[in-house]
């Protein structure tokens, strides 16, 4: 089965940092799975917008990755009151229960549609479609949390809910990102600094990690 979906995203933007370029390096991890599509539509997928962690009711502040290492199943809270770049992965690929696998992964100019292989000049809203598969259970409240730092420093914060999934799917989602512009000074030192620029992204089945995928970015156009 195969799904299909667009969803707006809206970013977390601490009030003493700028946004990030959406290109580079990533190194994805993830698990097998397969499908047709269903006679019926999809749902939407529905989008949460990002919060400060200090602002989101209940949500611990200043979680540490160590501390979350020591939990028997970590929460979306969890991961949203972390305050820089993990070091390593808070679980591994054994979690992964719903053999869900990203196969899929494209960036497009909102404003005139073109696939976007480089960026030179950040556009102010992107389209990220990714595809991934389920295996042969189904799966409930399915969610990613996608945090991006510069030097530890947290730029954004992305949320987004893709619902129910059915077993043996193959689903679509693109991911619309609005950026605000980045200031000249941070663009700078994001160019300078390669493989600085880091993301986290976090996937939940209710309310447990079962995936976590990281990546780092350069912006030096291979100078």
């Amino acid at each position: 089965m195969s799904y299909s979906c667009t969803g707006r995203g809206n970013s977390q933007i601490p009030s003493s940092a700028q946004e990030k370029k959406p290109a580079g390096k990533h190194h994805p991890r993830g698990g097998p799975g397969g499908g047709d599509r269903p006679s019926d539509p999809a749902p939407a997928m529905k989008v949460k917008k990002g919060c400060n962690s200090t602002d989101a009711g209940g949500v611990p502040v200043g979680t540490t990755e160590e501390e979350l290492l020591t939990h028997a199943t970590i929460t979306p809270g969890d991961v949203l009151a972390l305050q820089k770049i993990t070091h390593d992965y808070l679980c591994g690929p054994d979690e992964n229960v719903f053999s869900i696998d990203f196969t899929r992964f494209k960036i497009r100019d909102m404003e005139t549609g073109t696939a976007l292989f480089e960026i030179t000049k950040p556009p102010s809203t992107v389209g990220a479609t990714v595809e991934f598969t389920v295996g042969d259970r189904p799966i409930d409240n399915f969610r990613m949390i996608e945090r991006h730092y510069f030097r530890e420093e947290l730029l954004k914060s992305f949320d987004f809910e893709f619902g129910f999934c059915m077993p043996s799917s193959k689903n679509t989602c693109e991911h619309i990102y609005e950026f605000p512009p980045l200031s000249q000074e941070l663009m700078k030192q994001m160019i300078l600094h390669p493989y600085e620029t880091q993301s986290d992204s976090f996937y939940f089945v209710d309310n447990k990690l079962v995936m976590h995928n990281k990546a780092d970015y350069s912006y030096s156009g291979g100078q």
